[in-house]
């Protein structure tokens, strides 16, 4: 059965309006309001072959940086399309060789990796900083003011707007 993904696209750069009208007579898009991140559908049986045929499609009409899958799948993981340089391919399938990886799956695991390192050095940071507030705060103080900052988040329209401001 043949299914649609939603696909987004990263530009390495804001797309002209010449580029978004050529794009937009090979596929449906959506663009942000700076143009460097579209959205797409595209029919295909498999998520990686709807990434593959879009790069096809566009590639030479649209300075593209990276596909991905908006949603996750099951494993709560997106596919990632990006084109590498001959040096890049070659680094990485010697390190894979290394590893006695294929290349593809060395690529993954080294961008999991790299993924879980960020997130565990922004919670590091985090903590650091909440250690120094709480030096200088109670933490009833720290408590109340991150609740009235989510509040007044959570009730921002996108704009800057609040919701209960009248209009």
């Amino acid at each position: 059965m043949t299914a649609h993904h939603a696909i987004e696209i990263t530009l390495t750069r804001p797309a002209t309006n010449s580029e978004l009208y050529r794009a937009r007579r090979v596929a449906a898009l959506a663009s942000s309001t700076d143009r460097t991140r579209l959205l797409t559908v595209q029919r295909a049986k498999t998520p990686g072959r709807a990434l593959q045929t879009l790069r096809r499609r566009l590639d030479g009409v649209l300075p593209i940086d990276v596909l991905t899958t908006h949603y996750p799948d099951r494993q709560g993981c997106v596919l990632l399309n990006f084109a590498l340089s001959h040096a890049a391919r070659t680094t990485i399938r010697q390190a894979a060789a290394v590893c006695g990886q294929r290349p593809r799956d060395f690529l993954r695991q080294t961008v999991i990796d790299a993924v879980a390192r960020h997130k565990e050095d922004r919670a590091r940071r985090l903590m650091t900083r909440m250690e120094g507030l709480l030096a200088q705060h109670t933490l009833e103080e720290l408590l109340l003011c991150a609740a009235d900052s989510l509040l007044s988040h959570h009730n921002r329209q996108p704009g800057g707007k609040s919701s209960s401001a009248p209009s």
